[in-house]
């Protein structure tokens, strides 16, 4: 038996090593070498929070602020009350700053909380009060959103999807 610990103990320390220290160094050692700064991340894959400023387009409400170092989703269930009251003030603020009813994605959390993307749905709404408050033409706005949309994943699966971070950084050139 106490052969059996000695050797258990002993598997758990050289795989955690392994496992938990080599492996991630050489994976990152790698990464680095093959795809230099990519390997570092991409921060137009991260929401920006604009504050309600009406000059740029909203992404989807956040539950960390927008922290990409604490990524997580709500855990409101359908009947709490804590999720209409949050629901309620987001529609509410959704039409103060656009005059239209809210798709249901301007309304909800994503997944990790600073995914980029919105409806198209909800980038039409948002063009017609960009254009509107930076004095440019509608259609010149229409086609920034066309130009940053991405498609479905292989082409087949989920729905395209507006990159509001991509978006907002294209407006301001």
């Amino acid at each position: 038996m106490k052969r059996n610990l000695i050797t258990s103990a002993i598997a758990v320390v050289v795989f955690t090593v392994l496992l938990g220290i080599v492996y991630p160094l050489v994976v990152t050692g790698i990464s680095q070498v093959a795809f230099g700064s990519k390997a570092d991340g991409d921060m137009t894959l991260i929401a920006r929070d604009m504050k309600g400023d009406p000059r740029y387009f909203q992404p989807r409400p956040s539950q960390t602020e927008y922290d990409p170092k604490a990524t997580f989703f709500s855990n409101r269930g359908p009947n709490s009350k804590e999720a209409a009251d949050f629901y309620r003030e987001q529609v509410a603020a959704y039409r103060k700053l656009n005059g239209a009813d809210p798709p249901a994605d301007a309304v909800t959390t994503s997944g990790s909380g600073v995914d980029p993307h919105i409806s198209k749905e909800n980038a039409e709404i948002q063009a017609r009060r960009v254009a509107r408050v930076r004095g440019i033409p509608l259609e010149r706005v229409q086609q920034l959103v066309e130009n940053n949309t991405d498609g479905r994943f292989l082409g087949l699966l989920g729905e395209p999807g507006v990159n509001v971070t991509k978006l907002n950084q294209a407006l301001d050139r």
